[in-house]
């Protein structure tokens, strides 16, 4: 499908167009909120229709924002798919957001729950980002968030959701770089722990974590959206951990390594 000049919007409207998977609760969820602020309309990709129509409902009564909703499993291929044919048609702005983690060791965990994390956490943020990336290109113009994690820089959360987040660093990196002079933004965000509902959803145990390592979902959309017009294409929100990780970089890997699993608990998580 060849998008045209104006396939970045809506049929009937004027509004560029963002489209983010996940964006019923957590940093999705600030995203469109943030995004139908700034005059965005919408499109929202996640499993739960219901949900989708009522946050299409508020972003409609708070910022006249204009929302398609589409229902879609990104653990089914037919799904991604599908998605990937909305976005090939024409998107400004990308947020790769979902994505979730497991409890329970790698070695205990059914294959099939592995596979369908990396589903989500990879595959679908490499299709989205492929099928949107020629029409940003052909209009000089788009932006691409994949929301990635500290634990892609250092690693410890766990063994798949770190190595999961660790391959969209380096992914959104390389991309970056054949990006120069097209006028396309891509980014890898890469928060700490955010109250989100994250954690409770992957039966993580959270409770003994210094607040002082709690982001809001607010700081992170506000930092990806500011470092995106600076063009920093790795964003890491929140003073405390960009002291983190620039120290953790400068350090050799094996002691890092060591220094990881005391702040980084990786055990009953994968």
């Amino acid at each position: 499908m060849t998008a045209s000049a104006d396939s970045a919007r809506l049929p009937g409207a004027i509004r560029p167009v963002a489209l983010i998977t996940g964006p019923t609760s957590g940093i999705g969820l600030g995203y469109a909120r943030r995004l139908a602020a700034l005059g965005y309309d919408l499109v929202l990709v996640a499993r739960d229709e219901e949900r989708l129509s009522g946050l299409a409902d508020e972003l409609d009564r708070k910022f006249a924002t204009r929302s398609e909703v589409l229902a879609a499993d990104l653990t089914d291929a037919e799904d991604r798919a599908r998605v990937g044919e909305r976005v090939a048609a024409g998107v400004e702005f990308l947020i790769n957001n979902a994505g979730f983690g497991l409890s329970g060791e790698f070695w205990e965990l059914p294959y099939e729950r592995l596979q369908a994390q990396l589903d989500v956490n990879v595959t679908a943020v490499v299709q989205l980002t492929h099928a949107a990336l020629p029409a940003m290109i052909a209009a000089a113009k788009g932006s691409v968030v994949n929301v990635a994690s500290v634990a892609g820089l250092i690693p410890g959360r766990g063994s798949t959701y770190s190595a999961s987040k660790a391959y969209l660093v380096s992914f959104t990196e390389g991309l970056s770089s054949g990006l120069v002079g097209t006028g396309v933004r891509i980014q890898a965000l890469c928060p700490g722990f955010v109250h989100t509902e994250f954690h409770e959803r992957a039966g993580i145990e959270m409770s003994a974590l210094p607040e002082r390592l709690w982001l809001s979902v607010e700081q992170v959309v506000a930092d990806s959206l500011s470092d995106l017009e600076k063009g920093r294409v790795i964003s890491v929100p929140g003073v405390q951990y960009k002291v983190l990780t620039t120290v953790a970089g400068m350090i050799p890997r094996p002691l890092q390594v060591r220094v990881n699993r005391g702040l980084f608990n990786s055990r009953g998580r994968t």
